[in-house]
């Protein structure tokens, strides 16, 4: 039915805002004010006291952290495999009915609700807060180790065959497309629709209310919004001590910086933390938007550089094949048991559901933020098929050509990926005008590093101060700067293998937000439900006026 929102008689939609999910609590409600903040109890508590636990205790016995760290993963990945990749699954076909369904006309923020940023402004923010540095770190060194065997092979495919060469793409985009959107939306719609049109507060809790009731304020409430931030902090130091390993390898390929184990990476994320400090005080207008917008310029003028100086009409031929080749492997990739490539499958792809899991609280409640004025199905297409389409473009020009120059022996990239961290920059030093693409890409990633912590520190802040938006600075800058101390300790303790420790504490806190997910996943149709419902009765009215 077509109407005009502006001629609804107010006294309908009272009626029809009785007919929703009423709520009594106030935002920040159980918060206490100590030191001129204003901290939600306590589940701020709580969360503090164990993140600097873990960073103290990190610190003080590194090995012994490592050790614990790994045993974790190893338990996680030998025992839930089948779960995580089975949940991913299941939030792809979630999304995809709810995009079919007639819940997919249901507007965020009610009939009324008109987006708060421009089309181009919504699509940067939510694409560089969903995967910019980790996009940056993997977008040579993944296919390319995929192809030559480096760390497991797609399906057991023989390393080094053309089968092997189509599946690293394969694999690649089975890593970065639908799967991680698709978990990134489920929590984004969630948060959305609970904060704007019912009106509850834009924390993990609310999403909750259709099962716990009352009790989403008690106890239910504080464990799932405590998990949620533990997750969140966790991926996010994951995703900074990537990048922090990055710029460094940069720093070091280009000018031949080298400090010690980890002390540069440690010193980018001390400074980087800083500046992000900056950027969370200025707001999400002032900060995040402008650096967002400013990240994806550069980035696209990086990806319009290697395509030109490359070969650009291989490489359009090339972005078909990798769209064929996901959708040739999607499936077998997506099989969670009777699996033989068990290297590949635990190394990377429970790795990158965990990560990406531990990512979703903060990327939806940031793009839940960004999101009011769009309608359910627009936002689903939005949040999972443009990304895709996007990556499917990043991974073919960067991918394709780090293959490339492996097949014609040119340069280091000849013997394969050595270090991860260093992989991009072995790959731009044989293409025209090295040293300065090779600092653009520094650039990138140390601004997708700021992006990713003061975003991380606006949400955990929001989950911390019991759904504020506009909680006190003091706050947003205690968490930034946690994020950079757990960053720098999963560095220190992992000392040569500072990326098997990134890894480990990402899949750790992953495994515990999976299930929360997918309760949450069932909560979400309760809710589209009464609104659809709700809406029809409206429907109904109008047509006797």
């Amino acid at each position: 039915m077509s109407i005009n929102p502006d001629k609804i008689p107010k006294s309908l939609i009272d009626r029809f805002r009785k007919r929703l999910y009423t709520n009594d609590h106030e935002v920040g409600e159980n918060n206490v004010q100590v030191m001129g903040m204003d901290i939600h109890n306590p589940v701020f508590g709580v969360t503090a006291l164990l993140v600097l636990t873990f960073v103290v205790f990190t610190l003080a016995m590194p090995e012994l952290a490592n050790t614990w760290l790994n045993g974790a993963k190893g338990w996680v990945v030998n025992t839930f495999d089948w779960f995580m990749v089975s949940a991913s699954n299941l939030f792809v076909l979630f999304c995809l009915l709810l995009i079919l369904s007639p819940y997919g006309s249901i507007r965020i923020g009610g009939i009324k609700a008109t987006p708060d940023f421009s089309r181009m402004s919504w699509l940067s923010m939510l694409f560089a807060a969903g995967m910019g540095i980790g996009l940056m770190f993997w977008s040579v060194a993944e296919p390319l180790g995929y192809a030559t065997g480096w760390a497991g092979t797609p399906l057991g495919i023989e390393p080094g065959t053309p089968e092997a060469y189509k599946a690293a793409m394969g694999a690649t985009m089975y890593h970065w497309g639908l799967h991680p959107w698709a978990i990134y939306a489920t929590v984004g719609l969630s948060l959305a629709l609970f904060a704007f049109n019912f009106r509850f507060p834009l924390t993990l809790r609310s999403v909750f209310y259709p099962i716990f009731k009352e009790k989403t304020w008690g106890l239910p409430g504080h464990i799932i919004d405590i998990l949620a931030v533990l997750a969140t902090i966790f991926g996010l130091a994951t995703s900074l001590g990537l990048g922090a390993q990055q710029a460094a390898g940069g720093l070091k390929y280009l000018f031949g910086i080298d400090l010690g184990v980890n002390v540069v990476e440690m010193i980018i994320i001390a400074v980087v933390t800083m500046l992000a400090t900056l950027s969370v005080y200025r707001g999400l207008d002032g900060g995040v938007k402008i650096l967002s917008n400013f990240n994806m310029l550069v980035a696209l003028l990086l990806l319009l550089f290697i395509f030109i100086v490359s070969n650009p009409l291989e490489l359009i031929g090339q972005m078909f094949g990798t769209g064929i080749s996901y959708a040739t492997h999607i499936l077998p990739l997506s099989n969670p048991v009777g699996r033989t490539d068990t290297d590949f499958y635990h190394g990377w792809t429970l790795f990158y559901w965990a990560w990406w899991i531990s990512w979703s609280p903060f990327v939806g409640i940031f793009i839940a933020r960004i999101s009011k004025g769009r309608t359910v199905r627009e936002f689903l297409t939005a949040v999972m098929v443009v990304p895709t389409l996007v990556t499917i473009i990043w991974m073919t020009v960067f991918g394709e050509t780090g293959l490339s120059q492996y097949k014609n022996q040119v340069g280091e990239l000849a013997n394969g990926v050595g270090d991860a961290s260093l992989t991009l920059f072995e790959m731009l030093n044989n293409l025209p005008l090295a040293t300065i693409t090779s600092l653009i890409a520094i650039v990138l990633v140390l601004v997708f590093f700021i992006t990713s912590s003061d975003s991380g520190s606006l949400v955990i802040d929001t989950i911390t101060a019991g759904g504020k938006l506009e909680a006190p600075v003091l706050q947003r800058i205690f968490w930034a700067i946690a994020q950079g101390m757990i960053a720098i300790a999963l560095l220190y303790g992992g000392g040569e293998a500072a990326l098997t420790s990134l890894q480990s504490g990402s899949v750790s806190t992953g495994l515990p937000f999976t299930f929360v997910l997918i309760v949450m996943c069932f909560s979400l149709f309760l809710g589209l439900r009464r609104i659809y419902k709700a809406r029809e009765w409206l429907f109904d009215e109008l047509e006797k006026y």
